[in-house]
């Protein structure tokens, strides 16, 4: 036996957290900009995130918790880096903060600066920021906010006991609300007597306005966030956005926050739940079921096709159904791997599918599948086809044949008399149209602001101009606008990899009191594809290992790596026969640029950080 003393684990290197650097500024702080400094004796949790993006919201909707529980030890920050080119206009960001709620400082960086510091690679990514500045967990995806807390605990009684911890009022300072008849509104219906009803999306309200657009007649919901049935003025909503009549009396209402279908009695006035729990759906929930009992994921839209009540299930990347005969939803298209994938509606892949619309003849069901900047349709065969897009990475404003057009994030779709489609286009600000008989895209009307909808009224179309709080009704063009066509891809840098052999290394350390739950089989899945598909030689499909040996093909100078992760969690006690679980789940598109002497290593933090212990 040696006499030695036994060593002790070894402490991982300390990481002084960068400086916060925006070239847009910071918001909800009443103009004051702050630097770490004057956050130091706090714990500080900076979510990287970009308004387009479903799991970043989905984030913000998992933070107002714990928020709430640590106001007086924790700052949050909202680092704003964008994907979208619209996305880096300051008043874009600004509208956003205020149209999702986020009641913490933002800082607006629409240069990536701090997200490059950072090296953050994933929407959304949740940084840990001890009380004297030293970054201590990062964390991709969702689901990871229990964990946090966990961590935010522990710090507390840590600095509080060397007396680094300062507790106090944060730096957060409300904007004074606008005083607008609608607030971020989403979509509109026109109902059978003429008068309009608009989901007033951040005042999560339903509202029925006069045949003028503009005269309100009656507010649906107590106007706070909340899931509760009942009558006009108790009934709660939670950013509600797609609406659909179900029948003469009925308007099924797309919940979006609160993860369900509501129904309207256009009559009372009173508000039921259809389907949905008010639990998000995380992977291994089940995909069909009774409607109130199975979880569903940000509904954005619904549509009557088939039968049925379609629904863009934005928050995974599907299409699910629900069946009012018999009171079930299941999936209906879609795999929920994010991405642009034709053909059968078990194998198409889409990318937060935002908006609905059926064709006259009832044959198409055609779809805004917002990420992808694409307009796409599900045919009665259960074939999924793309008309307009070519995938998650390029976007614009581009006019002519479909197979060169671009869109920006568009968020609604809208059939006109002649088969054609009139597409929102949110982030160009514009209505486009896309006409199946001739393959063309044009511009409608320019100089909108985020249309995130439009309704047919005789010779009318009626757009929701979100951003603007208003209906705008325009003349249906007999000619189209003239546009300047421009091209975009996102900004984010490629990674600089070596051709050949390539180690994906996907880092997971299950959180404080927690282990892997590997009761049921592998607790991990890891799944992995390429566009172009020729970039990959080996590696690509789905096995239960983080870890994967890629090999990239010279011939393919670059491209983009489609990687999915999950992993489950559950408390680490013994004595407890039904442990709480947790999973956690990102996917990440990175773009790669082949050359020799890069990186022969690819690490992405699922939660944990990544180097040597």
């Amino acid at each position: 036996m040696s006499d030695s003393p036994p060593r002790r684990a070894p402490r991982r290197v300390r990481v002084r957290a960068p400086e916060l650097v925006g070239k847009g500024g910071w918001l909800n702080t009443g103009g004051r900009p702050y630097t770490l400094a004057d956050l130091r004796g706090r714990v500080v949790v900076l979510d990287f995130w970009t308004f387009c993006c479903i799991n970043c919201l989905h984030v913000l909707d998992e933070l107002r918790g714990l928020e709430e529980r640590h106001r007086d030890t924790l700052v949050v920050v909202g680092v704003h880096s964008p994907k979208f080119v619209h996305e880096a206009e300051h008043g874009a960001v600004v509208d956003a903060v205020e149209r999702y709620g986020v009641a913490h400082p933002v800082l607006d960086d629409p240069e990536l600066a701090t997200r490059k510091q950072y090296a953050v690679r994933a929407w959304p990514t949740l940084v840990v920021i001890d009380p004297e500045g030293y970054v201590v967990a990062q964390h991709a995806g969702e689901g990871h906010v229990h964990a946090i807390e966990r961590l935010v605990t522990e710090l507390e009684a840590e600095h509080g006991a060397k007396g680094t911890l300062r507790r106090g009022d944060g730096p957060y300072v409300a904007p004074e609300p606008e005083p607008t008849a609608l607030r971020f509104p989403g979509r509109a219906l026109v109902l059978p007597g003429g008068t309009f009803l608009v989901s007033d999306t951040t005042r999560h309200q339903l509202v029925e306005l006069a045949e003028d657009g503009e005269t309100v007649l009656r507010r649906i919901g107590s106007g706070e966030r909340g899931f509760a049935d009942g009558g006009p003025g108790e009934a709660s909503f939670n950013e509600p956005q797609g609406l659909a009549l179900l029948d003469d009396a009925g308007v099924v209402v797309a919940d979006t926050v609160n993860h369900a279908l509501r129904r309207l009695d256009l009559g009372s006035g009173a508000v039921t739940t259809l389907a949905g729990t008010g639990r998000q759906w995380w992977r291994g929930s089940p995909t069909s079921g009774p409607a109130r009992g199975t979880d569903l994921s940000s509904p954005w839209d619904v549509a009557v096709f088939d039968g049925r009540v379609w629904i863009a299930m934005a928050g995974v990347h599907q299409l699910w159904a629900y069946d009012p005969a018999d009171e079930t939803v299941r999936v209906a298209a879609g795999t929920a791997n994010e991405g642009l994938v034709d053909g059968p509606v078990a194998e198409a892949w889409f990318a937060q599918p935002s908006g609905l619309a059926v064709s006259a003849d009832g044959e198409r069901l055609w779809v805004a599948d917002s990420e992808t900047s694409a307009l796409r349709w599900v045919d009665r065969a259960g074939l999924v086809h793309t008309a307009v897009g070519t995938g998650l990475f390029d976007f614009g404003h581009r006019d002519g044949p479909a197979g060169q057009a671009l869109f920006q994030h568009p968020l609604g779709v809208t059939v006109l008399p002649d088969g054609s489609v009139a597409v929102s286009d949110t982030y160009n600000h514009a209505l486009r149209r896309y006409d199946p008989a001739t393959g063309g895209v044009s511009t409608l009307a320019t100089d909108l602001r985020e249309p995130s909808d439009a309704v047919l009224v005789g010779d009318d179309l009626v757009v929701v101009e979100s951003a603007r709080h208003r209906l705008t009704r325009l003349r249906l063009p007999q000619e189209a606008v003239r546009v300047e066509g421009v091209a975009h891809r996102t900004q984010r840098e490629a990674t600089e990899v070596a051709p050949g052999p390539l180690a994906l290394e996907v880092v997971f350390q299950a959180p404080a009191g927690q282990k892997l739950d590997t009761r049921y089989g592998p607790s991990t899945r890891l799944l992995v594809s390429a566009t172009p598909p020729e970039l990959l030689l080996e590696g690509e499909g789905a096995d239960s290992g983080l870890v994967r040996g890629l090999e990239l093909n010279p011939a393919v100078p670059e491209g983009v790596l489609h990687v999915s992760a999950t992993a489950a969690s559950c408390d680490d006690d013994p004595d407890n026969p039904y442990p709480a679980c947790h999973v956690h789940q990102q996917d990440w598109g990175v773009p790669v640029r082949l050359t020799e002497g890069g990186a022969d290593r690819l690490p992405l933090v699922l939660a944990g950080m990544d180097g040597p212990a």
